[in-house]
């Protein structure tokens, strides 16, 4: 008797790509809570597009000058970030959707947390964040 047994794991090219794209976004919140900025901001596209309540960002140095204005020169007091994985989808083999809840913990003690979208794309230096949707 033959006995066929199906996985249920995803197939291996999805999760390298998720693997490397959760890798990336450690790396970014290590940056943020080092007060590295420029890796921070390495997960970013140089023409990503940030959307806020406001309306749009376009670009890495745009977004860069947004979270300054937001959270301070002041790397020491911008806290450390964190992303819990809430989900992913593969779009196709170039783009993926992920969905997290991202917290910052300063060093006062108070918090802050909320959601984000992030769209990425496959490119030459690795996955990009090309669209950001966070509140």
């Amino acid at each position: 008797m033959l006995t066929i047994v199906a996985a249920l794991a995803l197939p291996a090219p999805v999760q390298d790509a998720q693997a490397a794209i959760e890798a990336a976004l450690a790396d970014s919140a290590a940056g943020w809570s080092a007060g590295d900025m420029a890796r921070f901001l390495a997960i970013y596209a140089d023409d990503a597009v940030f959307v806020t309540k406001n309306g749009l960002v376009r670009g890495k140095a745009a977004i860069a000058a947004r979270y300054d204005k937001s959270y301070g020169a002041d790397a020491s007091k911008r806290g450390a970030l964190s992303f819990r994985i809430l989900g992913a989808r593969a779009v196709d083999t170039t783009y993926r959707m992920l969905w997290a809840e991202w917290q910052l913990a300063y060093p006062d003690g108070r918090s802050d947390k909320g959601v984000t979208s992030l769209l990425f794309e496959k490119q030459a230096r690795g996955w990009k964040v090309i669209a950001d949707h966070s509140s």
